[in-house]
């Protein structure tokens, strides 16, 4: 496949800039985090593999943001989705599918006494901070720096390179711990002691695991200080676990948040925690309500309805061992292949392996953005499409040693441009460049 085109697609990306900012609606889909006029426009998926407006057939990681983890057009879902499509999706009361779902969701999540559903982790991670500043009177947020995202919203914007816009008194209110570090966050919280209503974190990242005894370090300290502790479940619930990392490290916090996954790529998220936080939300309390979350499609039946048969696959088959597994067997393959070329210390597969990363870095051993960008460009020509190698319960032995191969013969050229220092003379155009950087095009050039 290494005569690939992407004639049409380009065509597709420029008249996409044309009408949307950044040619996209997520910073991480952006046609900049690709090779130059290498960004496949897609037009349909079956279980891991894609095809795009040239005909391209690609096995594809990422998985929609890490959002599918049964696989494109998994057929319980779309037959779940089909069902309540008839009968409407939006309505001026609950609906019976939406006491059902929380029902589901909390069967999976025992930690949690309640949960509100949205349709987006942003808005649910917001309404966690909201919600923790409303309990405790307290307006600062303390989050861990180690973690690349949590929101959309100003309160996480303003904590980044691209925070035009976000009013300096909003970004004053955050303050940063380090992952794996109790001692940063005492520190952190002594500092700012009686003014900090939160601390928010993922239990663990796809390449990090919580070190002995660090999140119940982290339990204790939010209760010494009568700080709400948020675990942001976006990524690692229905990877980790159906129940999220909280269940695999048996760490109960007292909100959390949720998304990607729920759904197997439909748009559904929650909020979930204690009964006497999310009450302060509800008709139950004497206490100021807080605005939880309230938005025209948050019951939407379809989603829900998507929701409950990804609930339904996790209670009656193992997606989680099924991921487990075959990543695991991709890192080992496409590290056997960095050994054997002599690149291993400079391209590696690393992290948990439902949630696997590729690491690339120059002849220093510095990460690269230009390295990076060959090797993306070596397995787009043999057919793998992805920015990581994070995989699903779709992704069959055959997808597996198509994607070892396609590393295969990358490794020939990422090993010729270690050896010259000069990748850029194997890819054409500009590298890859951080999604969340502050300026589009490098300073001084024009639009």
């Amino acid at each position: 496949m290494t005569g690939v085109s992407f004639e049409r697609s380009n065509v597709y990306q420029d008249r996409l800039h044309d009408l949307v900012p950044g040619g996209a609606h997520t910073f991480a889909k952006g046609s900049d985090q690709y090779p130059e006029k290498m960004a496949p426009i897609l037009v349909r998926g079956r279980g891991a593999r894609v095809w795009d407006v040239d005909g391209n057939e690609f096995v594809e990681y990422g998985m929609g943001m890490r959002a599918v983890t049964l696989g494109h057009g998994y057929q319980p879902v779309v037959d779940a989705v089909r069902a309540v499509l008839d009968d409407g999706i939006s309505f001026t009361r609950p609906t019976e599918v939406e006491l059902a779902a929380a029902e589901d969701f909390l069967r999976l999540v025992p930690s949690a006494d309640m949960v509100k559903f949205a349709k987006n982790a942003s808005d649910a991670t917001s309404a966690a901070i909201r919600l923790s500043r409303a309990a405790t009177g307290r307006d600062l947020v303390v989050m861990c720096r180690d973690q690349p995202y949590f929101s959309s919203q100003d309160w996480f914007v303003g904590t980044l390179p691209i925070n035009t816009g976000v009013p300096e008194a909003i970004r004053a209110l955050v303050r940063y711990f380090g992952y794996n570090d109790l001692g940063s966050l005492r520190q952190t919280l002594r500092e700012n002691e009686g003014e900090v209503a939160c601390v928010i974190m993922e239990a663990a990242t796809g390449q990090t695991e919580p070190a002995p005894g660090f999140l119940a370090g982290v339990r204790q300290l939010c209760d010494q200080h009568n700080v709400v502790l948020i675990f942001d479940e976006t990524i690692t619930g229905f990877r980790w676990a159906a129940g999220g990392a909280q269940s695999v490290y048996g760490v109960r916090p007292d909100l959390s948040t949720w998304g990607k996954g729920m759904g197997n790529g439909f748009p559904i998220a929650a909020l979930a925690g204690r009964r006497e936080l999310m009450e302060l939300g509800g008709l139950k309390t004497d206490r100021p309500r807080v605005f939880l979350l309230s938005s025209t499609h948050g019951g939407d039946a379809m989603s829900l309805a998507a929701f409950r048969a990804v609930a339904r696959a996790y209670t009656e088959t193992d997606p989680i061992a099924t991921m487990e597994r075959q990543g695991a067997a991709l890192a080992a393959g496409v590290n056997s292949v960095a050994a054997e070329a002599g690149v291993a210390a400079h391209l590696s597969v690393v992290g948990r392996p439902a949630c696997l990363v590729f690491r690339t870095t120059d002849a220093s051993g510095a990460p690269s953005q230009a390295m990076r960008t060959l090797f993306l460009q070596e397995i787009l020509r043999r057919g793998v499409l992805g920015q990581s190698y994070v995989i699903s319960a779709a992704h069959t032995d055959v997808d597996v040693e198509q994607t070892v191969e396609a590393a295969r013969g990358a490794v020939v050229a990422y090993r010729k441009a270690l050896e010259t220092g000069r990748p850029e003379d194997l890819f054409s155009g500009r590298p890859v460049a951080p999604a969340h950087r502050l300026y589009a095009k490098p300073r001084g050039l024009r639009p």
